[in-house]
């Protein structure tokens, strides 16, 4: 490995991701992906998990394609759903966590009466 490689966004973490998860991420089709490679504006390296194989691509150019295809507000759009998503998932749990513990709070309540 050279010094420069080192540096590049290719091994740095978080920096890339594969073709599946820019699918789920970004809304993308395999098709798409393609093309955006095809047309030079995304770089590709080629992995296999367990001999599985995908396509490793870097998430700046991947944003950045998603941008000119899709307009800027498309990204903010997804990332706040998102962050909606998980946020309702995380107040589901809390209810259901409180109504627990409310239970619980009465069956104590009930064995000191006794």
């Amino acid at each position: 490995m050279y010094s420069g490689e080192a540096k590049s966004a290719w091994f740095k973490k978080g920096a890339t991701l594969s073709d599946k998860s820019a699918q789920k991420e970004f809304g993308h089709t395999q098709e798409e992906i393609i093309e955006g490679i095809r047309g030079g504006k995304l770089q590709y390296r080629n992995n296999n998990v367990f001999g599985n194989p995908y396509l490793r691509l870097l998430r700046s150019e991947v944003e950045v394609f998603v941008d000119e295809k899709y307009g800027s507000d498309y990204l903010k759009k997804k990332k706040i759903k998102k962050e909606l998503a998980q946020t309702n998932k995380e107040l589901k749990g809390l209810k259901a966590q409180v109504i627990s513990i409310e239970q619980r709070k009465a069956e104590l309540l009930v064995s000191l009466d006794e």
